[in-house]
């Protein structure tokens, strides 16, 4: 599940039912549990559009939900693989600038 599909699944699964919110935003339950599993960048932007307006979001602020996502991950995972290092603030920050840089670079090459 990508990143946008695991904030869009965290925000319906607080409001309950998956089937109840599919026939809220005016997709069928099947095209919803799609979206969810095989990732939002393969559903119609129709359907996300659709799914962010019932939540009462926009899709730029689904974007900004998974970066945040993936950066709180992406630091956790750095963590995990330097075992018995402890971090200071400003190395953790540090490595944070480095990663946004790496990404800002992937984004020019695309």
């Amino acid at each position: 599940m990508d990143s946008k599909a695991k904030v869009l699944a965290e925000l319906i699964d607080k409001r309950g039912s998956r089937r109840a919110f599919a026939e809220e935003a005016g997709i069928p339950p099947t095209t919803l549990q799609s979206m969810l599993t095989r990732g939002v960048g393969r559903a119609s932007i129709d359907n996300v559009i659709k799914v962010c307006r019932a939540l009462g979001i926009t899709v730029e602020q689904l974007e900004e939900m998974a970066n945040k996502l993936e950066r709180h991950n992406d630091i956790e995972t750095i963590a995990a693989h330097h075992d018995g290092e402890d971090w200071t603030e400003e190395e953790l920050k540090e490595i944070e600038r480095f990663k946004e840089f790496l990404r800002s670079k992937r984004k020019r090459q695309e």
